[in-house]
């Protein structure tokens, strides 16, 4: 699965029913849910990086990404915003954008 096909899944899932959908579910219970969710699992991926395994890390991650995404759904920004922040910083070197903002 792509980030942009979950991402359109996590869209199409905003009206859905929390009881039939877990992401539902989140982003019934708001914004600030939705990122302490998405901080608990940063710190998951965080714990099993340190560990060395690269297994759990692996679902870890995955699990970091789909709760970014939920937690970007429940401030209306998309994934295509974030990629156009990346295409907007492309060429520009790491030191000299954070210098910029």
């Amino acid at each position: 699965m792509s980030l942009e096909a979950l991402a359109a899944t996590i869209a199409a899932r905003k009206g859905a029913d929390p009881e039939t959908s877990w992401t539902a579910k989140l982003l019934a219970k708001g914004p600030e849910k939705c990122a302490e969710k998405f901080g608990e699992e940063a710190v998951e991926a965080i714990i099993e990086a340190v560990k060395g395994d690269r297994a759990r890390l692996t679902a870890e991650a995955a699990d970091v990404l789909y709760h970014l995404l939920v937690m970007l759904a429940a401030r209306d920004v998309t994934l295509g915003d974030v990629l156009a922040e990346l295409d907007r910083r492309e060429g520009t070197s790491g030191i000299a954008e954070k210098a910029g903002r």
